[in-house]
């Protein structure tokens, strides 16, 4: 380190440092409590205060009183009240410190740590408040842990992001599971100061988290009569519907005989303003649950008759439908009996034809026989040969008919084609003729107009008597 950062420091800060490491450790503790006197002795919001808290940082002496808190204060010098003010003299330090130089360290590890060991430390001072029977001992417990919790506000009311973490603490949770009135209402005054400082946080902490804490509020209100203990619970379950609405289904669901416990055991007990808030909203809950429930029923009403409705309208046309539906079904029936009659006439038909063909095939047959018995044998072969001509004449005749109507079919295509091809010709030649008479009638000065005779005579008449009158002058 160079001589000129060794002058920028402040000298109490190195005389404080110096004797911590050359002390014991029992006696750490103490050492360091004039660092309250150090800082009170600069101005509030000054650079002095600043810089003070960064020569605390920069050498180790808030990392110190962190490592400090967790020891066991009953064996050191002024027990409690020692822990209670180093408690105190640490919130101060780190408030309003931004060390330039492990930033990341100090938020993510320093912050956490010192908070966490608050808790601690305020649940060792609340066991021993709880346990101690001698008044003024009690007192000084209760100022500590008063003191400590004073300092976790400060704390956490300088750095919002610690609240989610003092939320999801169990010590936290068992400081407030605590019988004790003093105690649990200063714990209660914590919750409410985290619930201030960052109201988003209950949409950030889980279930398992804000339930415990729901429910140790709950059983204060419904197991103690007192009437601190009563205000304070429900001033923290106010901030807490207040911040988040959906904790108001939850405890409506959890809970159903709150609204009733708060108006009849804690009306009337000096904290009505904050109890009739707290009523207005849990009523209010009840009521659009009740509405929304009401409106289900209207509505499961309202289609249980509507369905009623259609059944009924479906049951009236049953009967025509069932008419209807027989009505199609015979005809559908009747027409198939129909087809099939049909068919079996074809069938009956196509076979009593085949067996008159077969038949007269047969009796043709037979009388070709019949025939051939009568000629005489010396004729048979004029007979076949007068047979075979007549058979190639029909085949010729069969044959010739099926080409001609080959080449029919062939020229009527060639034909069709041709017809077609004079009907576009004289559709088009009628188009451009149409054209032509068109561009003609609007442009009739380029036509050449021929002159009668007669027209032509008298116009030569006028131009001779014109020269008779105006003859030509030649200079």
């Amino acid at each position: 380190m160079s001589a000129s950062a060794v002058r920028s420091v402040d000298r109490r800060i190195l005389e404080l440092a110096s004797k911590l490491t050359e002390s014991s450790n029992s006696s750490d503790p103490v050492l360091l409590l004039t660092l309250r006197d150090i800082l009170t002795s600069a101005e509030p919001g000054s650079k002095e205060l600043q810089e003070l808290k960064e020569d605390s940082y920069s050498y180790g002496l808030v990392q110190y009183c962190v490592l400090v808190l967790k020891q066991d204060y009953s064996r050191v010098d002024g027990g409690w009240t020692t822990a209670a003010g180093l408690a105190d003299v640490l919130s101060k330090c780190c408030v309003g410190l931004d060390p330039k130089n492990d930033a990341d360290d100090f938020y993510s590890n320093l912050l956490p740590s010192a908070a966490l060991n608050m808790l601690v430390l305020g649940r060792r001072i609340q066991a021993r408040f709880v346990r101690s029977v001698k008044d003024e001992e009690s007192a000084e417990l209760l100022r500590c842990f008063r003191l400590v919790m004073d300092s976790l506000c400060w704390l956490f009311s300088g750095y919002v992001q610690l609240v989610e973490l003092v939320f999801r603490q169990e010590h936290f949770l068992q400081l407030l599971m605590t019988d004790d009135v003093e105690s649990g209402t200063a714990v209660m005054s914590v919750l409410q100061a985290l619930l201030r400082a960052n109201s988003s946080v209950l949409h950030q902490i889980p279930e398992e988290t804000l339930h415990p804490i729901l429910d140790e509020l709950v059983y204060k209100l419904s197991a103690s009569s007192n009437p601190v203990t009563g205000s304070s619970a429900s001033r923290s379950l106010l901030l807490m519907v207040e911040s988040s609405p959906c904790i108001v289904q939850t405890m409506d669901m959890r809970y159903k005989g709150l609204r009733s416990l708060l108006s009849k055991q804690w009306a009337g007990k000096g904290f009505d303003r904050d109890l009739n808030r707290l009523l207005d909203i849990l009523y209010s809950s009840s009521y659009q649950k009740q509405e929304l429930q009401r409106l289900h029923r209207a509505a499961c009403v309202i289609q249980a008759v509507w369905r009623g409705f259609q059944i009924r309208k479906r049951m009236r046309k049953l009967p025509g439908a069932v008419t209807s539906l027989q009505r199609s079904f015979r005809a559908k029936r009747h027409q198939e009996m129909k087809q099939q009659k049909r068919r079996k006439e074809e069938e009956e038909l196509r076979e009593r034809l085949k067996l008159q063909r077969l038949r007269a095939m047969r009796e043709f047959r037979e009388k070709q026989l019949a025939l051939l018995e009568i000629v005489h044998a010396g004729q048979m072969d004029k007979h076949m040969r007068d047979t075979r001509e007549m058979s190639a004449l029909v085949i010729q005749k069969h044959w010739k008919g099926h080409r001609h109507r080959r080449r029919f079919l062939l020229q009527k295509q060639t034909l069709k084609q041709y017809k077609a091809a004079v009907t576009i010709q004289r559709a088009a030649l009628r188009f451009l003729k149409k054209r032509r008479r068109i561009r003609e009638s609007l442009s009739p000065w380029r036509k050449h107009q021929e002159l009668p005779d007669e027209e032509r005579l008298r116009l030569q008449q006028k131009v001779d008597a014109h020269l008779q009158l105006h003859p030509v002058r030649i200079f």
